[in-house]
Parts: C-alpha cells; structure tokens; sequence
C-alpha cells in the first residue's frame, strides 16, 4: 500500500523546503558568484561565469541521478528522503562558507563544484515529497512546491539578497546557513515515516546487474516518449528563463546601464515575479485539481517567458524591466505550479519516482548551468541584445514539447 503525508504536514515542508535550498543557491549564483569572479578576475568574468555553469551542469548531472536512485533504495527509520536532504544541506553549507573565504578563483571552482553536488542530494529526495500526498491533493502538493516553494527561492530571496552586493562574501555565509537551517525545518515538519519493510524478514540475495537492466534505467522511446518530452520541454523552458536570469547582473550593469539603480531594478523585477509567483502558487494547483487541466497552462505558460524577453529587448528602459517582470511573474509562476505534477503523471516507472523526479528537475540546476554557457557565446558573436532571442525561442519551443504530450490529455 502506497505511503501518503498528511496534506497539513506535507504543504508547508513543500513550501519552505524548495524555497530554502532555491532561494540560497539563485541569490549566490546569478548575484554573489558573478560578483566574486568579477573581483577575482574582472578582465575574464563572462568566460569564467561560462566555465564555471559547464562545470556545474556536469556535476549536477551526475549527482542528481546517484542522489535519486540512492534515496528510493534507502531504508531508515527516518525515511527514504530525510537523510539525504539533511546531508546534503549540511555540505552544501560547508562548501559556501568555503566559497566565500576563497582567494583564488580555482578554489572558488572547486568549491562552487562541492556545493552543485550536495545541492542535488537535497534536490532529487525532496521533490518526491509530492508522491507523498494523497490522489485528489497532488495538485495542491505540487503547487505548493513549484507555485509556493519556488516562487520564494526564485525571487523572494533575491529581493534581500541584491542588498548584499557590496558585502557578497558574508552573502554566500548567511545564505548557506540559511539554506541548512530551513531545509532542516522542512524535513522536521514533513516528517516521514520509516522506510523500513519486513525488518525480521530473510534477507534476499541480490540478483546481479546484467547489461539488460542497465539499459533498463532509461526506458526506450515507445516506453517513456511522453517522459523525454516533458524533459526537453523543462530543459528548453529552462534555458529560455535562465539565459535572462543568470545574467541579470550584467544585463543591468553592462547592456541597459542602470549604474545606481542596479540593486533597486534587480528588487523590484524579483518582488513582481513573487508576487505572481505566490499568487500563481495558491490558485493553479487548486484549479487543477478541480477541473482536471494540467498540460495546457503548463504549455501556455512560456507564452508570458516569451513575451517577457522581447519587452527587454525592444524598450530596454523601466517600461520594459516592469512588463518583463509581470510576464514572466506570472509564466514561471503557472510554470512552476504545475510542471512538476506533469511530469509525475508521465514517469515510465513509479518504483523510481525520485530517480525520474531528480532527473527531470535538473532542469532547475541544468539549465542554469547550460544557459550562461549558451548565452556567452551568443553575446561574444552578437552582442548582449541577442540573448533575449534566445530566451524568445527556447521558451516557445519548451512549450510546444509540453503540448506535444499524448498521455495527459488536458
């Protein structure tokens, strides 16, 4: 019989959870780290911002999927998910405290490094909170991680993060603890119940791993078509959003020169987006749940990302950050909402919920990672206005990914 958490417990651990790991981890990268690598290496600053998201998207790769695979095999008494959360906030703590004490930029790098891997043991356990919850509340569940939880990370910290600016060193300090002490409080109040099955039961040998079970671990097209759409929807939509977001420093110093009101345009752009954010939060989940509507709004939803970007690109003043803002307020708001849910109605395999959670939402570190990567070679070939393009088209492509799925028909 399948485990299921209060919806009274399971709603706030889903809330404060992904806000507290998100929120730490997007100040630190789109506004501590760019502005440590500037004092390290000013000259170098965009190729260094590249090296260290390539890096990045490969540790968070790798330790994404271990995470999962490893919290859907534990057994604890307390529960598949909460001692790899907790570890992983602890490390991930260690290592920002690191970062912020770094000379040098390679031990920043391998710092940085560090902190993407125990990020991701926080990441892939605790999305798979939302199969905890009961059939008719995984709307509300997924809403509150994605719509609530998120929205918080994504802009509610960086609204008190940009006041750190001038102090970036102590920020990567008071995030990283910050990030520890509300994961451990999430994981308090979620509290999960033992992992442990038949403990007085004979042990059973394991049977060994053949190539056919290794090819196994991502099933084929016709098995999981609607999973690897999903997918490349999230990693599209992804790039689409963080190819503004992750060079929201620059594009306010060095493409719209806004000089003095930098921290002032950054605050507002996040306090919109929260505000749509939390709104999104409470209304598109119970919405889903009554009238059974989960695929177009997360489709359509990119059509506001799209938007967004283009008032960027063609008024590039206060009326174009404002519209940017409430555009993409309210589509990553939807976004985030719901996507999550979506891709748990299309797993290939519900015994490996967490692996193919984990896996799915590297599109949340992945594509922060891919992005700048993306967007630095575009602004060296056509300059800083090209990158709103490329957040227009990924968006729109992200989206039509989402609509092309068969499984869930609305």
């Amino acid at each position: 019989m399948k485990t299921t958490i209060s919806l009274k417990r399971l709603v706030p651990g889903l809330i404060i959870g992904p806000a507290s790991w998100l929120g730490p981890y997007i100040v630190m990268n789109s506004l501590f780290l760019p502005a440590l690598i500037q004092h390290l290496d000013a000259p170098h600053k965009i190729e260094l911002v590249a090296l260290f998201s390539t890096c990045g998207m490969i540790v968070a790769a790798i330790s994404n999927m271990i995470a999962g695979a490893l919290s859907d095999k534990t057994k604890s008494r307390f529960g598949k998910r909460a001692p790899w959360i907790i570890g992983g906030a602890f490390v991930f703590m260690l290592a920002m405290i690191v970062a912020s004490v770094s000379p040098t930029v390679p031990v920043l790098l391998i710092a940085w490094m560090v902190g993407q891997a125990a990020l991701n043991f926080i990441v892939a356990p605790m999305v798979a909170w939302i199969d905890f919850a009961p059939k008719d509340g995984r709307g509300t569940a997924s809403s509150a991680y994605g719509g609530l939880g998120m929205a918080l990370g994504n802009n509610g910290f960086n609204v008190i993060g940009a006041m750190f600016l001038s102090q970036f060193r102590l920020g990567f300090v008071i995030f990283g603890i910050i990030a520890f002490v509300g994961v451990l409080i999430a994981v308090l109040i979620v509290h999960e119940p033992s992992s442990i099955d038949n403990v007085d039961a004979p042990k059973q040998p394991k049977p060994k791993l053949t190539l056919k079970d290794a090819k196994a671990i991502f099933p084929g097209w016709s098995v999981g078509r609607d999973y690897y759409l999903a997918l490349m929807g999230k990693l599209f939509q992804g790039v689409g959003n963080f190819a503004i977001t992750g060079y929201i420093l620059y594009i306010m110093t060095d493409f719209l020169h806004r000089g003095s009101q930098t921290q002032s345009s950054i605050q507002l752009i996040n306090l919109i987006m929260l505000i749509f954010g939390i709104f999104m939060g409470f209304v598109a989940g119970p919405v889903s749940d009554k009238f059974k509507i989960l695929k177009y709004p997360v489709g359509f939803s990119t059509i506001f990302l799209a938007f967004g970007a283009l008032a960027l690109f063609f008024l590039r003043d206060n009326t174009g950050i404002i519209i940017y803002a409430f555009a993409a307020g309210i589509g990553m708001g939807m976004w985030n909402s719901l996507d999550n849910l979506l891709n748990l109605e299309v797993i290939p395999d519900q015994n490996r919920v967490a692996f193919f959670l984990g896996v799915y939402n590297l599109g949340n570190t992945v594509t922060q990672a891919i992005a700048p990567v993306i967007a630095a070679a575009v602004i060296s070939l056509f300059g800083f206005s090209a990158i709103f393009l490329v957040s227009f088209v990924f968006s729109l492509i992200g989206g039509i990914l989402m609509l092309s799925i068969k499984s869930v028909k609305r």
